[in-house]
């Protein structure tokens, strides 16, 4: 467990590491800059995959696109995040109730059944 969350860490360390590297987090010239690289570097495979691609591959966006994109969908994470943060106390509690039931559950004994009853000896 201590391995696989010091594995994990060190992934996203270093992924932030590389992208800090790259320019993501840097200013707005930086970031366009390396979009249009990425862009430049991408087109021959691009090309290359839609001529073996039996439908017509969209346009890469813009970059004004990709920001707003990358906005949208950091702002929805930050909210599910936040929508998951305040029900947490109602997941801990059905989670909890749970738990209680199935214990509960274990505790009792277990209910005897017509077949399992103990025959009775008649005497003559």
């Amino acid at each position: 467990m201590v391995f696989g969350l010091l594995l994990r860490g060190g992934l996203v360390a270093g992924a932030v590491y590389y992208t800090n590297k790259a320019g993501v987090w840097g200013n707005p010239e930086e970031s366009h800059k390396l979009y249009n690289n990425v862009k430049a570097k991408l087109c021959p495979y691009v090309q290359k995959a839609k001529k073996q691609l039996p439908f017509e591959v969209p346009q890469l966006p813009k970059a004004g696109e990709m920001r707003f994109l990358a906005k949208h969908y950091y702002n929805e994470g930050v909210k599910s995040s936040f929508r998951f943060v305040h029900m947490l106390p109602c997941y801990a509690g059905r989670g909890l109730k749970k738990v209680k039931d199935t214990f509960e559950d274990f505790a009792k004994s277990p209910a005897i059944t017509a077949s399992e009853k103990p025959a009775t000896v008649t005497a003559k």
